[in-house]
Parts: structure tokens; sequence; C-alpha cells
């Protein structure tokens, strides 16, 4: 195939663009003996203008005018002949589907492309996008008759390389008047009640924004109390506008549940009504491909009625906060609306359809899919999207392509960054929201609006108190036990901190270990060992030495290859003996042998540091092996926190030779700010509980490099500390991430002692009545059996490669029956951190997760071996994660 650049005066060369300035347009004449022709627009605003500043020339029809491209010409090919000519297609009525012009768009970093069932003129094109347009035939979907070389061949620049994120947002900081903004919205309500679009009509959808604002910004108050009355008292309305017998609108049902929910209210009976099971019930089965297309319904998985993402992630939302397991179809569908460059469409488009993502709405489902865990790889992508479209002064536009930073799409944002950790981009993000507060307290549509509007301020409210919809209640924090000092060894840092003796009877009730040799992934799961999180708590007890016999137990009950209810071990998660060794998994395990003076060489009836050795990656794995994400990785292993704990594993069993190879893929992982990203390869993401536990294993390890990595480490996450002592991660301030920041910053004790005393402090204060502690601050209430493992070991602040306990004296534990019996639950409700799945899986939840718990279900390794060939390397990755597997990280 024939590249030709554009080189006719009337155009802009390709060399005035570059991979991340200006657009590129590539025309394959090739059904007409010619090359591929490409140009360059330096300053694109639309696709059809794009073609014309590249020097192409083009007709459209009589039938549809200039907008449907019918002919295509350049200088450089035939003297400019217009292709097809008149002979061959007169241009008079549309083309058929088998001989036209068809139009596919990629954009920065795309490695595919998108047929656009859009027309050039209503393509708005940005800085590093690519157009190309080849004639022929294709199917309505477009899945047929695309181009016959990828974006990166045609791409400016060097070609193909995804341009780095936005650089840090340099945007003076800020304080939204939250008060104000409440004020002002309340001055909108008529009656104290609604807000209306006319003195006869309720604008629900804005009363209800009203409410949350209200909520967010004074707590319960009668103002409050007054606006959800009337939409509770106008549910059907509101939310049943075609009958109660009908579908409910999803937007406005789940809107109305997340305020019972917000308000501690029952939103299974809101107005006389079950939104909760009303959603459950009207999930789409399938979408109109099937054949027999529901209304309302758009594609498999979508909420009836729907209409857009934002009310397909306010539904999924909704349930989550009720307790409620959405159904897999209807949180695998906010994915199938990303877009290739991490964007999420407001459009509920079906798949193979073009899609051109915004802020508000990425940010809103990078959310949602936080909250439900399982789909870290497109949450991290959602990230990298809002990092690159970010400005300087930390404003986000509305749209592609939008010079004007816009209120809602800001505040949505900081309201996410702020949830995945990255305070460095939110609060250049509320900076910019406070200087765009109008005089009154409210805020317009867009930077430098005079005049206020509903629409915008709540989300603004939101992001000026730092919660979302995901986090926010009227509940008030209810007063822990005072925390007390535990006695016995080892002694933990000083000053008041956790209660470990409570901590330590939680961990190991028998409504939480089960028969005392395992844990599951949730009170109604009693026969499913959860392997990861097993050993978490073995960790825990092991920091502690506070019940020994317990720890025994499970010790025991790993090493033996002792079964649970469904008849799996250890090696099972671990995948050792198979062509799937989970390096994460296995060096997990081998550590804790290690830990409690057992033989890793011999442990569960394997030699687990001989499989260790065998996972290190040689050199990255091609199709249809993806096994290896680089040289010096573990097989199977994608993540820091798995990384780290297969080096500490290897280091502990005498194999510095072996890690040598791993301890520089480590190192290399290293942000010149000192922290690691979660996922690897890098996500660019920087993630607190990555970064300490790599600073654990490069401290093991040694040496001038690693000791000025750990150095750098421990100063990077002493600035992330906030100013009640917690640490930012995933589930917000998170108690995960607080712990092993403690852990982390123990490495360097002395020069760190305040901020490990400000944190120990933090982690007491989210400690539970019953010993157990919040998966976060503000988040949810209720002791969470994740967190609660990492916070018990994280508090005394010893490093994975420093753990010993010595085990000596103490007996083994009874052997149970084999079927587990059911036990009742913990007095708090089963908190699933966010980004756990419950079962858990491979991929690190990038800062508010259990420890790293790698590896798959062996039973699920064919289908998984299949997935592998057919899909990259994250892709793989979200599909072990959903099959069966122990642990959380």
């Amino acid at each position: 195939m024939t590249f030709l650049t554009t080189a006719s005066a009337a155009a802009d060369g390709v060399g005035d663009c570059t991979a991340t300035e200006g657009a590129v347009v590539a025309v394959d004449f090739g059904a007409f003996g010619g090359p591929v022709q490409r140009g360059c627009d330096p300053t694109p605003t639309n696709g059809y203008d794009l073609l014309h500043d590249a020097g192409f020339t083009t007709v459209g029809t009589q039938h549809d005018g200039p907008a449907f491209i019918c002919r295509i010409g350049h200088g450089s090919f035939d003297s400019g002949t217009q292709y097809p000519k008149p002979d061959k297609e007169s241009c008079v009525l549309t083309p058929p589907a088998t001989a036209y012009w068809s139009y596919w768009t990629a954009s920065p970093g795309d490695h595919k492309w998108t047929y656009s069932q859009y027309g050039a003129m209503d393509r708005k094109v940005k800085d590093g996008d690519v157009d190309a347009w080849v004639y022929g035939g294709t199917d309505t979907g477009g899945t047929t008759g695309g181009p016959g070389f990828t974006p990166d061949d045609v791409r400016a620049g060097d070609g193909g390389g995804t341009p780095d994120p936005g650089g840090t947002p340099t945007g003076a900081p800020g304080t939204i008047d939250t008060n104000a903004a409440a004020k002002w919205l309340k001055s909108q309500l008529a009656d104290g009640e609604r807000v209306v679009d006319d003195p006869a009509t309720p604008n629900y959808l804005l009363t209800a924004e009203t409410a949350y604002a209200l909520a967010a910004a004074g707590g319960r108050s009668t103002a409050l109390d007054k606006v959800t009355a009337f939409l509770t008292a106008h549910t059907v309305d509101y939310a049943y506008p075609n009958g109660t017998d009908q579908a409910p609108d999803a937007a406005a049902a789940a809107r109305l549940a997340l305020l019972a929910e917000i308000t501690e209210g029952d939103p299974h009976a809101v107005g006389g009504h079950d939104l909760i099971g009303d959603l459950t019930d009207n999930v789409c089965p399938a979408g109109p491909e099937s054949g027999e297309p529901t209304l309302g319904c758009t594609a498999k998985g979508d909420f009836r009625n729907a209409a857009y993402a934002e009310g397909q992630a306010l539904s999924v939302l909704a349930l989550l906060r009720a307790g409620v397991t959405p159904a897999t179809a209807a949180v695998d569908r906010l994915t199938q609306l990303q877009c290739e460059d991490g964007g999420v469409t407001s459009i509920l488009i079906r798949p193979g359809e073009y899609c051109d993502g915004d802020p508000a709405t990425t940010a809103l489902v990078a959310l949602v899919l936080k909250k439900a865990g399982g789909h870290q790889v497109a949450v991290a992508k959602a990230h990298t999207y809002l990092a690159k479209a970010q400005r300087a002064d930390g404003a986000f536009p509305g749209y592609t392509g939008s010079p004007t930073g816009s209120i809602t799409a800001t505040a949505y944002a900081a309201q996410a960054l702020r949830a995945l950790g990255d305070t460095v981009r939110a609060g250049p993000a509320v900076g910019w929201l406070s200087r765009q507060q109008l005089v009154g307290g409210g805020f317009g549509f867009d930077e430098g609006a005079t005049d206020p509007a509903v629409y915008p301020t709540p989300a603004a409210v939101l992001a000026g108190t730092g919660t979302s919809l995901v986090t926010l209640t009227t509940k008030p924090t209810e007063p822990t036990d005072p925390p007390s000092s535990p006695s016995g060894t080892p002694t933990p840092p000083t000053g008041a901190g956790p209660d470990l003796k409570k901590g330590v009877a939680y961990l190991t009730s028998a409504a939480n270990l089960r028969q005392g040799r395992y844990y599951t992934s949730g009170p109604d799961d009693t026969t499913h060992a959860d392997f990861g999180l097993t050993v978490d708590g073995a960790y825990a007890l092991a920091a502690t030495g506070l019940n020994n016999a317990k720890l025994r137990g499970i010790v025991d009950f790993l090493d033996l290859s002792g079964k649970d209810g469904d008849g799996r071990t250890v090696n099972d998660w671990t995948g050792v003996g198979t062509p799937y060794p989970a390096g994460g998994a296995i060096g997990k395990t081998a550590l804790l042998a290690e830990a409690v003076g057992r033989d890793p060489r011999d442990f569960a009836g394997h030699d687990l540091v001989g499989a260790l050795d065998k996972a290190v990656c040689a050199k990255p794995s091609t199709a249809p092996d993806l096994s290896c994400a680089a040289k010096g990785a573990y097989t199977y292993a994608p993540s820091v926190f798995s990384q780290s704990l297969a080096v500490m594993a290897q280091l502990r069993a005498g194999e510095k030779p072996a890690a040598q190879q791993p301890i520089a893929y480590l190192e290399s992982l290293q942000q010149d700010s000192g922290a690691w990203p979660s996922l690897i390869p890098s996500t660019n993401d920087s993630d607190v509980d990555s970064t300490a536990i790599a600073a654990m294993a490069l401290d093991l390890a040694g040496g001038a490099t690693a000791d000025r990595a750990v150095h750098k480490a421990t100063a990077w996450l002493a600035s992330k500390q906030l100013s009640d002592g917690g640490f930012p991660g995933t589930a917000g301030n998170s108690v995960n991430s607080a712990a092993l920041a403690i852990q982390g910053l123990s490495l360097d004790g002395t020069a760190y002692a305040d901020e490990i005393a400000k944190a120990r402090k933090f982690l007491a204060s989210q400690q539970n009545s019953d010993g157990g502690f919040n998966v976060a601050k503000n988040g949810q209430s209720g002791s969470d059996l994740r967190a609660s493992t990492q916070a018990v070991g994280g508090a005394t602040g010893i490093s994975f490669g420093a753990l010993n306990r010595d085990l000596s004296g103490t007996s083994a534990q009874p052997t149970p029956s084999p079927t587990p019996t059911p036990s009742p639950s913990a007095d708090g409700p089963d908190i699933v951190t966010p980004g756990g799945t419950g079962a858990g899986g491979v991929i690190a939840d990038g800062g508010g997760g259990s420890l790293a718990a790698t590896g798959v279900q062996i039973g699920a390794l064919t289908a998984i071996a299949a997935l592998l060939v057919l899909a990259g390397w994250r892709t793989a990755v979200v599909a072990r994660r959903r099959a069966e597997s122990g642990g959380g990280r």
C-alpha cells in the first residue's frame, strides 16, 4: 500500500502537524488505482473543513447537499480528478451502501478506527485526531469495509504514540462558599419545596439536584426535608410518566432512590413505590439486534428508558447504594460507552458506533464503576482521559474541542479525581470553580457567565464539600469507642491509635473467620474461600501477635492444602503447577510462609520459591501468549502490589540474583514524583497503596538505587497526607491507604513520626464498636473485613519485608468438617471495598482495596486462555478478574 503526503500548495503539509497539534486526514484512492493520500490542518474545526484544508476537493449529492461526500479528489493524484467519476456515480441521490465514501475516525491514542455514522460537518475535530475516507461498501454498523491501514500508519510525527497526559495544572487553589450556594438555591425554590420552569410546571430533575446540594452543604435540615417531601409526593409524576404499570423513567427513579439513600430513607418505599425493585426488574435483556426489540432499550443491559449514560450510571449507583448487586450486563454497559481515549460518551451508543466522550459523563461513570468494583482498567482509562482534558487553570471543557471551561464538567471531574486520589488535579479544579462563583452564591453554566443557573450549581456544591453522589449522606458519623493501646508484642508506634485487641477479635470472630480457617467474600457466602483475603488476615494476625492460635489455624489450612466448601485449595488460587501461574499470588503465599517460619519451598505441596523464579518474565509476551507485561514482571501479575509482594518473597527466600530483573523493573516504574502507579504496564496514576508496598520491597532489596527510590517514595507519601491524618485512595479518605502509608512511612519512622501518629489517630477514628473498620471516612458506615485486615496490620508499622511471627508453642487447631455451616453476619453491613469484587481478582485497586491477591480459579482457565488469545493485556486482566478468584488485590 502506497502512502503519499499532500504536497499541494493549497494544502497544509503534514509536517505542519504533530501528534498533539493539528489533525490528519487520509483518503484511500486504492479503489481507483491510487495511493493513500494524507493531509493535515493545524487548526482543525470539523471533519468537512479538515478535508478541504488538507487540500482535498469534494462534491456532495444533489439530494443531500455538500455534507454527504460523494466524490473526493486531490491535485497530486490523476490531476485532481474527483472519484468516483460521473459515469460510475451520478451523485444525484444518496449512493448505495455497497459503493460510497465511508468515514472513519480515531482520537489521540486510538489504535483502531471507529466507523462514523455521522457526517463530517457534524464531527468536531480536535488536536491529535485522525480521519480516514475509504471507497467501497460497509454494513450499517461499519463492521466491514474499513481502512486497510491503522491510525498509527497515518498519524503525524512519529505516529501512534499516545500523547502524555496533560501537565500538572497550575491554577490557584480556592474554596467554594457552599453555604452561599445553598442559600441561593433555596431562594430559587417555589414555596420552599420545588424548582419550577414556570409557575405551574415543577422541574423535578432540578429539584432533586437542589436536594443533593442542600444535603451536602448543611446535612439534614428543615429545608431539605421539605424538598424531599415534595419529591416523594410526586413520585408517580416524576418517575412513572407512562403509568405505574409501565417501566419507570430510569434516571428519575434513580434520582429519587439516591435521595432516599442519602437522607436515610428507604428506596424500596418512596411514595409507595419500590424504586429499587422496579429498576432491577427493568434491565433490557437485549437490544434491537435481537429482532425482538423492547421499548426503551438501546442494547442489552440498558435500564429501560435510561435514555442517556447519566441515567444508566445513576441507576447502577442507586442499586449499589441500596445494597443490591446490579445485573452484570447493566454495569458492563457503562464500559461499552467508553471511547478508545478513555472518555465516556453521554449517548447510549451501540458497539461500533461513533464515540466522543465528555468530561462530565466520564467522571460520573468513573465514580460509579469504581464503586461497583471490577473495572479498574476502565476507571484508569477514564482517569487518564480526565488528566488530558484538564486545562492548566484547572478547568474542564464541556465537550470535545470546546475552548470554554464548563462548571458542570469541572465539578464532576473534581469529584471523580478526588475519589481516585488525584488531589493534585482535584484541587485546582475546585479552585477554578471558586473563582466562577457569582456574587449571590450561584454558578453560571460556563466560565465568565454573569447569570446564575440552578443546573450547574448543585454539582459545584458537591465538589466544594468534597463529596459525590457515591458518598453523600446526611447520616452523622457515629462515635466510636475510645482507642486503647494493646498490650503484648509487638509494640506499635507511639501515640494514640486503634485498639488492636478489638481489631483482632473482629478478624477472628466466628462470623468472619469461617471454621477458624479462612475468609469468604461476605457473610452470605459460607463455602467459597477468598484465599487472598485469608492471607491478608494472616498477615494482620502475624503483625500483632495477639492470637497466634487462630493464625496457626489459617496457616495450617493453607499449608496442608485444606479445602473450602467448594473443594478448592490455595493452589487453585495461585495457579502453581498449571500453565497459568499467578506470580503475585504465589509471592503473597510464599511471603506468609516465610513470615511464620514455614518452608516456602514446601508449602501447600509445592515449591513456591522455584515457581516464583520460573514466573519471572524474560521479555514481554506477544499474542497469543499475553502472560508477561514486561521483562522483569511476573506472569499474570499486572499490578505494582503483585510485583512488590513477589519481589519480597524472592528476597526473603535468599533468591536475590533471581530477583534482580524484577527489582529493576519495579524501580523503573517509579515516577519522578516518587510515586508508583497501580497497574503494570503503568497507567500513569499515582497511588498511595502501591507506593507504600513498592517502598517496602525496595527497602528490603537495599542498594544505592533502591535507597534513593525509598527516600523519594516516603517523601511523596508524606506529601499526600490529608489534614485529618488520612490518605487518599480510590474509596476516598481511605482506611486501607492510611494503613499502608503507616507501613511505608515507618521505613523512616524517626523522620515521619508526626505523620505516622496522625495516621494512626485517623485509623482510630474509623474503628467501630465491633472492632472492625470503615472503608473510608464519610463513606458508608459499617465494618469492612478487607479494610480491617489492612488497618490492623498496618497500624503496627511493620513492613512485609520484616514481618515475622514465631508459632512455636502453638498447637494444631481442630479440623472442622469439610462443609462449613452458615454463621451469623457481623454487626455492620457487608461493604465491598470499591475496586474489589468480593471474590477478588487480578488487578490492584488503585487506592482503596486490600492487599494484592492475584490469581484465578483453575476451572475458569480454559475460557481465560481463549480470552488471552483474542484480547489485549488489559482486556485479559479484566476477564481474569471476572473469573472466580480469591482476594481483593
